[in-house]
């Protein structure tokens, strides 16, 4: 209560000069002020990862578009809970920003009391959209998705499964396919892709869960990982020969997939959020920031802080059951 109190009274204290430079040019003419110093961009994993990847490469965009600075700090830990925690208790001037996934501002308030939730932070819009994929090593006996769940259902909790964290998308849709299919594997949680790669790549898991990135796409490419289902609703065009979870007889299971999004801390004042809304947009369009993240990860429409808060309602209504919130 005091922590939105104090955002409260200093987002009343910004508005007369956020007034005096108005939505995009002020009553002088001169434009808006924001931003005149350099700019912190949070990722809530560690660096080489999706996460990272996309967050450079808006970064380098915003960058130029801003004027200022735009400094990305990796914050791992926690399952994202670090990187929220310094976002949320952050000034909300538009200095600290985040990239935001479901998993570390919906799955991981409701798993683990880490003293924030969505409702603390200013969505303003998604940078890209990773699907996810169920992989096995070459060397694996599980030559397809029916193989790997018949041995699942045969041998209860003794198939590994890596997944980017405990509270990710990808961890939780794990407990519903036991929970909702009878069919249980571990879960075992890691930091990110990297980590999970290497996981697998030595033998130490049976599987992955993973966020299907250009990392894991260069790894399907090399036939270092062999693809067994994906996450989303429709095949992949990219992967056309790999059904989906929902194809392979396991209903609903389709929001393992990753929506990476820009947010600040709530209380952001509106003039900042669609200033920085505008310069997302500007990068989604950009042929630069396409080409580093990946055409296949940008969707044909940009979608603003809207569609982003409105995709984190969808996953709480979902995962709070489960969750048990």
């Amino acid at each position: 209560m005091r922590r939105t109190l104090v955002r409260a009274v200093a987002a009343l204290a910004a508005l007369p000069l956020l007034a005096s430079c108005g939505g995009g040019a002020g009553g002088d003419g001169e434009p808006d002020a924001y931003p005149t110093e350099e700019i912190r961009l949070l990722v809530p994993y560690g660096a080489g990862g999706p996460t990272d990847l996309t967050a450079r490469a808006y970064g380098e965009f915003l960058e130029r578009d801003l004027g200022q600075p735009v400094v990305v700090e990796n914050r791992p830990g926690g399952s994202g809970a670090e990187a929220g925690q310094e976002l949320i208790s952050a000034e909300p001037d538009g200095y600290t920003l985040s990239l935001v996934t479901a998993g570390t501002m919906v799955l991981t308030p409701l798993a683990n009391d880490v003293g924030y939730s969505a409702a603390d932070i200013t969505p303003v819009g998604v940078m890209s959209e990773v699907p996810s994929l169920l992989a096995v090593g070459r060397g694996s006996p599980y030559r397809d998705v029916t193989a790997f769940m018949d041995a699942a259902r045969a041998r209860p909790g003794t198939i590994t499964v890596a997944v980017p964290g405990a509270t990710t998308p990808q961890g939780i849709e794990l407990q519903r396919l036991r929970d909702e299919h009878g069919v249980e594997v571990t879960a075992v949680p890691f930091d990110g892709n990297a980590e999970m790669t290497t996981a697998l790549l030595g033998g130490n898991v049976d599987a992955v869960l993973i966020n299907a990135s250009q990392d894991v796409v260069q790894n399907l490419e090399s036939g270092a990982f062999r693809p067994l289902s994906v996450s989303t609703a429709q095949r992949l065009d990219w992967l056309p020969d790999t059904p989906t979870l929902v194809e392979a007889g396991f209903a609903g299971l389709t929001l393992s997939g990753s929506t990476f999004g820009l947010a600040g801390p709530a209380g952001l004042a509106e003039p900042v959020r669609a200033r920085l809304e505008d310069a997302l947009r500007r990068a989604h369009d950009d042929p630069g920031v396409v080409g580093k993240v990946g055409d296949r990860y940008i969707g044909p429409q940009f979608r603003g802080g809207d569609e982003l808060r409105a995709e984190f309602e969808r996953t709480r209504s979902v995962y709070e059951p489960v969750l048990g919130g």
